[in-house]
C-alpha cells in the first residue's frame, strides 16, 4: 500500500476510502490544530479513476472520441500523458499502451 491522497475533511476521506478496491487504510495526522487524513491503498489506474485523480475522467472522454481529435485535443492528451507518465514512474505502474 502507498499513500494515494491526502484530505482535510474526514467525511471526504472516508468517502474516498469506500471507493477503493483492494487493501486500504485511512490514517489521521495532527500538526498543531490541523488534522489531515492520509489515504493509503493499492496504486492502480482503476483506483485513481475512482478517486477522480490525474484527469483520468477527461482522458477517458478524449480517448472515446480519438478519431475526431482537433489540435487542442491532441495538445491536452499530451499534457495528461506527461502527468500520467510521472505518476506511473512514482508508483511503479505502467501507462496502458492504448492510452498513448
Amino acid at each position: 500500500m502507498k499513500l494515494l491522497n491526502t484530505y482535510d475533511d474526514r467525511a471526504e476521506a472516508e468517502e474516498a476510502a469506500e471507493k477503493l478496491t483492494g487493501d486500504k487504510r485511512l490514517a489521521s495526522e495532527r500538526d498543531a490544530t490541523v488534522t489531515v487524513y492520509n489515504l493509503f491503498g493499492n496504486p492502480s489506474w482503476g483506483n485513481f479513476h475512482r478517486l477522480s485523480m490525474y484527469n483520468l475522467d477527461e482522458m477517458k472522454t478524449l480517448l472515446e472520441r480519438r478519431s475526431n481529435w482537433q489540435a487542442i485535443d491532441q495538445s491536452r492528451h499530451a499534457e495528461i500523458i506527461a502527468t500520467l507518465k510521472t505518476v506511473a514512474k512514482n508508483y511503479g505502474i505502467e501507462v496502458p499502451e492504448h492510452w498513448l
